[in-house]
């Protein structure tokens, strides 16, 4: 797509025959699609992954898998896609180009606070066989200590107490199957697509946890009879801005309300564990297992792990993309090495992958300069992913006597980030379930105890000794001299001679 068209075609279902050559459409009969899957969180990542597997298998004859898409908290992109039909595009930027598709699966959009029954009378209908969930780590209320459901919200109670005018996903996952049971339904698999270990175990329990809180009998219904596979998801998708909308525009020739920008890889991995049949999404790729945990690990540590590290450190050292970071020699050793050398000999052998060879695509993929995502969205949430992403490996490290010093100078970065501000006193942008913890950054300044001490985030390993002191070291040689030259100081002596 090197040349700009001489005008726009808005999209939908009549103008698809008009759109460019280069542009691939839908094939297949839209209007014989049939409803299988109700999908709750209709973000980018959810539009540029398992909607392009299933328009994949569509364009393949498979029309019993249409996605009914609901939003709890997004009237606009309900919208923008009502507009085009529910058609939207797909553009995924190499380094040497791009290609678009416009994807069709999706035969409904339904913001769920205008019309909760239309949700549940979707959830209930005996042709979904399959809710699928993109609600965020966080959107599981699973606390990191304990394991268990957090029920100490407004919302939560109000569902409880109106069960048929929910406003929580559990509220209307509970009370779908619940009138699923009632009607002598078999109940739908509950298929968590959200970047988090163990995501069926956690959606399994969030499910059943909220359903006991209304009633014992439907729990232990759910609990026998409905599954919630674990899956593993991976395809680098930042948020639209308005600057893509226009570049798409302009050299697609394809006036999209709210296109998806993303890259070319893509993975999927299922646990093939349900309980009321399933998409064959093997035929596009998808790879359905006994055990998605290896995958997961793998995913999780090298590269949302390398993501949480990059981060912090990137942006407090002036750099903005993932792109701009690879092309820094000093950042692409930091990652190559923080990988190779401290991550991957923990990991355990996966399936069918070869850790070296997915270690060098992954930094293929941050240096993509046309996917230039920005450090301080992978800086969100740092609360969440710091237990997540990293200290499973600093755990292992330590346990297995491998090095961890650039585990812990990631950690580090983070404590500095939040702060709240950079080496020049700009403000730094910050983004997370724990505001609380940014007056106690800037109190306890270069000491990481009091954040160390969080159980919430750290656990006991805050008060590890072989934890805590090469943290508070790398936090102190940050402080005095900034992350690019501290990690050229370890990456070349170690953490001791740098501190």
């Amino acid at each position: 797509m090197t040349h700009a068209p001489a005008r726009t075609l808005a999209l939908n279902d009549q103008t698809l025959d008009q759109l460019p050559s280069h542009i691939s459409t839908p094939d297949y009969d839209r209007g014989a699609l049939r409803p299988g899957i109700v999908h709750i969180g209709v973000g980018g990542f959810h539009r540029a992954h398992q909607a392009v597997y299933l328009d994949e298998l569509a364009r393949l004859g498979e029309t019993g898998w249409g996605v009914v898409g609901v939003g709890l908290h997004s009237r606009e992109i309900g919208e923008v896609l009502e507009a085009q039909d529910r058609l939207y595009l797909v553009v995924e930027r190499a380094p040497d180009g791009d290609e678009a598709r416009v994807v069709g699966a999706m035969t409904r959009y339904l913001y769920a606070p205008d019309d909760p029954e239309a949700v549940l009378a979707a959830l209930a209908d005996e042709s979904t066989r399959v809710v699928s969930l993109t609600i965020t780590g966080t959107g599981y209320r699973i606390d990191a200590h304990s394991g268990e459901f957090d029920a100490d919200d407004i919302h939560i109670e109000r569902d409880l107490e109106d069960p048929g005018n929910p406003d929580t996903v559990f509220g209307y996952l509970v009370e779908g199957l619940c009138r699923r049971r009632d009607a002598g339904l078999p109940p739908f698999t509950v298929l968590s697509c959200d970047n988090m270990q163990n995501n069926g175990a956690a959606a399994r329990t969030a499910v059943v946890s909220f359903a006991r809180l209304r009633d014992g009998e439907l729990a232990d219904w759910i609990d026998e009879h409905v599954a919630f596979p674990s899956s593993m998801v991976d395809r680098i998708t930042p948020s639209t801005s308005p600057e893509d909308r226009d570049a798409v525009a302009a050299h697609t020739g394809v006036d999209d309300g709210w296109p998806v920008v993303t890259e070319p890889f893509r993975q999927w991995v299922v646990e093939d564990s349900f309980c009321n049949g399933r998409p064959p999404l093997e035929r596009v790729g998808v790879q359905f297992v006994d055990d998605v945990r290896p995958y997961e690990i793998l995913k999780t540590r090298l590269l949302n792990a390398g993501h949480t590290a990059i981060g912090y450190l990137g942006y407090l050292a002036g750099l903005r993309t993932t792109d701009e970071l690879m092309a820094d020699p000093v950042f692409c050793a930091f990652i190559t090495r923080l990988m190779a050398d401290e991550i991957a000999p923990l990991l355990p052998p996966v399936p069918g992958v070869d850790i070296e060879a997915y270690q060098v695509t992954l930094l293929e993929r941050l240096s993509n300069p046309r996917m230039a995502d920005q450090l301080a969205r992978l800086g969100r949430r740092g609360s969440s992913k710091i237990p997540s992403y990293l200290l499973p490996s600093v755990r292992e490290a330590i346990d297995q006597g491998r090095p961890y010093d650039l585990l812990c100078l990631a950690v580090a970065g983070w404590l500095r980030y939040i702060r709240g501000h950079d080496y020049a006193g700009e403000e730094v942008p910050i983004e997370g379930p724990r505001p609380d913890l940014v007056p106690i950054a800037r109190e306890a300044g270069i000491d990481p105890g009091p954040l160390l001490s969080e159980m919430s985030i750290f656990d006991h390993i805050g008060r590890d000794p072989r934890f805590a002191e090469p943290v508070r070291l790398a936090l102190e040689a940050l402080e005095r001299e900034g992350p690019r030259e501290v990690i050229e100081r370890y990456l070349a002596t170690g953490q001791q001679d740098a501190a």
